[in-house]
């Protein structure tokens, strides 16, 4: 009596090298590994390579099956050979049950493929995000202003509501690819989709456009808006107007309107966040007896009092005069540095004053000592 070939099948859990407790994420994440390493693709006329690539696909194809696994854990190979009394659920000659191989490795190989899984496109698309550089005054940008601007933008078509299609008449299904987006090829071992070339994937085409935008759904218009710029805004702040923008097309939404803060300098004052800083010259007898003096603010004239024995760079605060906290109360401060001037040209009456005073009044001409802080300061200065 002839011996017979007892061929023993491997266990699908050891192919796929995971634990017959295995989760569905943990499944896939093993077949995905072995497929990329095994595909025929990457392992050209390597029989073997082949070999573990349908091992390990009719593994995951049983094993990602709830039912179909129930029934391999209960009965093992028997339960698809007929004696299990699950049937063969690769009847057909092919390992994958007559099922479409684009679609088993779709999620898989996608990427590599351009395989299957693809969506019809949609022709929704949101409407662009527009600038607008709006120029201030120094003082338009401390206190606010309401401002109209103008600006050109593409607007919902009227006549056709955004289809692109005439009146009357609405988009088609696209005969080349009956709707789908897609069209499918058979190459090989795998069937591969591709985006239908006439209608760019969306499944209809306009075969009788609108005559006011040409089918482009849009239609470009001037439009004004009332700009509302807050007290104590700064150059390059940017005022943002949702839905604005340009319309979106085929139904998408509209975008976002960003208007960009350009202030010009002042004449007198520079800014240092909300603090305002001006310079105010005086005379030498103003400093050495003191003064009072009224300066412009940007809200008015203000007077401020300047001490005996002023120093030149001596800095006097008016606090509240400042800019505006942006969207809080309260304001900053000015402050004002003043500057001893010295003439350049006298009368023959102020030179004889001035060398009367200078004999009154003796200074050690002598390199004053400077602070350990003044040293460190001119080092790194």
């Amino acid at each position: 009596m002839s011996a017979t070939a007892n061929v023993t099948k491997t266990d699908f859990y050891e192919v796929l090298s995971v634990s017959r407790d295995a989760s569905d994420q943990e499944l896939k994440t093993a077949y995905r590994k072995l497929a990329m390493q095994y595909h025929p693709d990457r392992n050209p006329d390597n029989p073997e390579a082949e070999e573990q690539f349908k091992a390990c696909s009719e593994a995951y194809q049983v094993l990602s099956d709830p039912d179909k696994r129930a029934a391999y854990d209960r009965y093992g190979h028997a339960a698809f050979n007929g004696g299990g009394g699950g049937g063969n659920p690769f009847q057909g000659g092919s390992p994958f049950g007559g099922q479409d191989v684009g679609d088993v490795f779709s999620d898989l190989f996608g990427e590599m493929f351009n395989m299957g899984g693809q969506r019809k496109a949609s022709r929704v698309q949101r409407g662009r995000d527009l600038r607008f550089d709006m120029t201030l005054e120094f003082e338009e940008a401390v206190f606010g202003k309401e401002k109209e601007i103008t600006i050109k933008r593409m607007e919902t078509c009227l006549d056709c509501r955004g289809s692109g299609a005439a009146k009357g008449k609405a988009p088609v299904t696209c005969p080349q690819c009956k709707g789908a987006g897609q069209m499918r090829f058979q190459q090989g071992f795998f069937s591969v989709a591709r985006t239908c070339p006439k209608c760019s994937g969306t499944g209809s085409i306009i075969s009788d456009p609108c005559q006011s935008c040409r089918g482009e759904t849009r239609v470009q218009k001037e439009h004004t808006i009332l700009v509302k710029v807050p007290a104590g805004v700064e150059q390059d702040t940017r005022i943002r107007y949702q839905g604005e923008g340009e319309a979106g097309m085929f139904g998408g939404p509209t975008g976002d309107l960003y208007v960009v803060l350009n202030v010009k300098p002042h004449k007198f004052f520079e800014r240092d966040g909300d603090d305002l800083h001006c310079m105010v010259p005086i005379s030498f007898p103003q400093a050495a007896l003191g003064t009072e003096l009224e300066i412009q603010t940007l809200e008015g004239p203000a007077t401020i009092k300047v001490p005996e024995g002023t120093q030149s760079g001596k800095e006097i605060k008016l606090r509240g005069q400042g800019v505006p906290h942006l969207n809080e109360h309260g304001k900053g401060d000015l402050i004002v540095e003043i500057r001893v001037s010295t003439p350049t040209k006298l009368s023959k009456s102020q030179r004889e004053l001035l060398k009367q005073l200078e004999e009154t009044m003796t200074v050690e001409n002598t390199p004053a000592s400077r602070s350990v802080f003044s040293k460190v300061k001119d080092i790194f200065s």
